[in-house]
């Protein structure tokens, strides 16, 4: 078996973390609706933060093929993991989903020997 092409495994592994990154965004979606039905209730903070959090996410899939982008939404899955906070569901659900993005970068490294650099002639 040949050793991967290191540009094309970089390539595939970018538009995985921007697929996570979409996903991340949807699931954050959902959380207004849930915690509009609990006695705290939504109110107009938590409205925009989650709101804010999935344009963020969204945003950051789109930028993956920049050289800053897996940074960007790596350090994005701290306050994804923070939804949390907000409703209880989430630390489960963000921390799913943080498992997923360690994997990805587990990956990532054994592939090109690292997860945050881009390898040569990309």
């Amino acid at each position: 078996m040949t050793a991967p092409d290191p540009v094309r495994a970089a390539r595939a592994l970018r538009g995985a973390a921007a697929a996570v990154l979409l996903l991340e965004g949807i699931a954050v979606l959902f959380v207004p609706r849930a915690i509009a039905q609990t006695a705290a209730g939504l109110g107009p903070l938590r409205l925009t933060l989650l709101l804010a959090l999935a344009a963020l996410l969204v945003l950051a899939s789109g930028v993956q093929r920049r050289p800053r982008g897996l940074e960007v939404a790596t350090a994005l899955q701290v306050p994804l993991l923070l939804t949390g906070l907000i409703d209880a569901a989430m630390w489960f659900v963000g921390g799913v989903f943080v498992l997923i993005w360690l994997y990805l970068l587990q990956i990532r490294k054994d592939l090109l020997g690292a997860p945050f650099r881009e390898p040569a002639g990309d």
